[in-house]
């Protein structure tokens, strides 16, 4: 009897291939959703700039709202130094 049957008709190499072939079945449907749910999110913004709302402006909202307040500000503090160093911020007022 070879090594790599398990059961009557079943081999080690059957059910990896069966296993595997679940597995990527899975990332396409996974793949898939994520392409539908791309293009809802691209609907949503195209809807918002018709409305009149600036997309990158709307982008950049979204994407600090993602981050906790404490990694916001220090980001905020980083750029405001280097934007200091290259002259490019006002003057802080007296």
């Amino acid at each position: 009897m070879p090594e790599d049957v398990i059961e009557e008709g079943f081999s080690a190499t059957h059910v990896g291939a069966a296993q595997l072939k679940s597995v990527v079945e899975r990332i396409e449907r996974l793949e898939e959703e994520k392409r539908e749910i791309a293009e809802q999110v691209k609907e949503v913004y195209a809807e918002a700039k018709a409305n009149g709302f600036d997309v990158k402006t709307l982008r950049k909202v979204v994407a600090l709202r993602k981050k906790d307040a404490k990694d916001r500000q220090e980001e905020e503090a980083m750029l405001d130094l280097y934007l200091h160093a290259l002259g490019m911020a006002p003057a802080p007022e007296a």
